[in-house]
């Protein structure tokens, strides 16, 4: 059974969420705030973290950059609404999704099973991808670039392993919601920007000009093998 650190510092919240993710047959951890959530994370780590953005102290966006320092632990990120700022900066720091309030806790709910489930690895154990000094690895999930082993968070891999699992293909931002995230009606496919360009600025050389992970304007994206 998961378990779910929830991390919000309004009580009502808090308990709403708790009990309809225990009702979904979750196990659930609670902090009110950064340095209570901080705590939890390193004695007893959940297998998710609900955080909201906004909590004294530290708050959730560097407690997010916290966590991404030294795990690849799923987080949902809650934000105001309209706060488009926070959600870009959390995508950018490597939160895996992120919801809105005012929202349903039956959307959460559905949100945490997908993060849950997509945060399985996708690639097939003993594979290895080669091209020219970039190699992937499938079984230890590593990206090695000329020899040197490059940092990704567990979605970066995946969205990264999938690309290059069909190179020259081009995929809508929509269908990569769809095969790497598991949204079939993806609303906001912002998601796929930040990871795209994310991982150009680790295994490109020149970022604007990429080699690998390719723009077709009006399309999506391709891997050029």
């Amino acid at each position: 059974m998961a378990t779910v650190l929830v991390v919000d510092d309004e009580p009502i919240v808090r308990e709403v969420v708790v009990r309809y993710l225990e009702r979904a047959g979750y196990e659930t951890l609670e902090a009110d705030n950064g340095d209570a959530a901080r705590g939890l994370l390193e004695t007893t780590p959940p297998d998710l973290v609900v955080l909201d953005v906004m909590l004294p102290g530290m708050d959730g966006l560097e407690l997010c950059r916290w966590i991404r320092a030294r795990s690849d632990l799923p987080v949902i990120l809650l934000t105001a609404r309209g706060e488009e700022a926070d959600r870009i900066v959390g995508l950018e720091l490597g939160a895996d999704d992120y919801v809105t309030k005012p929202f349903s806790p039956r959307e959460l709910a559905a949100r945490v099973r997908s993060v849950l489930r997509r945060a399985a690895p996708v690639a097939a154990g003993g594979e290895r991808l080669t091209f020219d000094e970039l190699e992937l690895d499938a079984e230890t999930r590593d990206v090695r670039k000329a020899g040197e082993e490059l940092k990704l968070t567990a979605k970066e891999f995946d969205l990264l392993w999938f690309l290059a699992s069909h190179p020259r293909k081009v995929f809508s931002r929509d269908q990569l919601m769809s095969r790497v995230w598991g949204y079939e009606a993806a609303l906001d496919t912002g998601t796929v920007t930040v990871h795209i360009r994310r991982l150009r600025e680790k295994i490109e050389d020149s970022p604007s000009h990429p080699r690998f992970l390719q723009t077709v304007w009006g399309v999506g994206y391709r891997f050029a093998a």
